[in-house]
């Protein structure tokens, strides 16, 4: 198979890409598959060891069911190896969204899908059904955790299952306000279980 130098989305001419999808070069395996969690009847799901090995952590989020019905997928982070999940927290969220069969569709800043200097967990996702069919996935990216000097930014989105059956595209970003390493972080949902669901933590460099 020849190898050609091309510049796909998100790669530039310093990159070697060929016909079998293998990319190297300068930008090549920068993203470091660090371990994987997959739940079952499990009550949350939490990564410890984040260091300043890496700058920015990554998730990854692949069907996550809940037990309960009509419950919020969230997250929160800790300072002190996971034996707390409580940082403070400034957020903003904002939706899309549209129902089945087409009569409830908007695009709205989600006033109560934000916080304010609170150490409560901050949902990363709507409300998800726990019909057989029902979950969300999504991604979460966690910047600098490491860091002593500055506060600690993130952003998510998920495209989840709404209870009442509404497809829901959900943006979080906001920042953990403080400047201690933040080197666990916890995912549960607001109620019940998390049924199933596979989280995967990357580092990038």
């Amino acid at each position: 198979m020849s190898i050609i130098k091309v510049a796909p989305r998100g790669f530039d001419l310093t990159d070697t890409y060929d016909f079998t999808g293998t990319i190297s070069g300068v930008d090549a395996g920068s993203m470091v598959k660090i371990s994987s969690q997959t739940a079952s009847a499990s009550s949350s799901i939490s990564f410890t060891g984040i260091d300043s090995t890496y700058r920015t952590y990554y998730f990854k989020f692949i069907n996550m069911h809940p037990a309960t019905d009509n419950v919020l997928f969230q997250m929160n982070g800790s300072t002190d190896g996971g034996s707390n999940y409580n940082t403070t927290k400034t957020t903003t969220c904002f939706q899309a969204f549209n129902n089945e069969t087409n009569t409830q569709e908007g695009l709205q800043y989600a006033t109560g899908g934000d916080l304010a200097q609170s150490t409560a967990y901050q949902l990363i996702s709507t409300e998800i059904g726990n019909d057989n069919d029902q979950s969300t996935s999504g991604e979460l990216w966690l910047f600098n955790p490491s860091s002593t000097t500055y506060v600690k930014h993130f952003m998510s989105r998920f495209q989840c299952y709404y209870a009442n059956d509404n497809s829901t595209d959900i943006y979080i970003a906001g920042y953990l306000n403080t400047t201690s390493s933040v080197n666990a972080i916890d995912f549960k949902f607001s109620g019940g279980n998390i049924d199933d669901g596979t989280i995967t933590m990357y580092g990038i460099a």
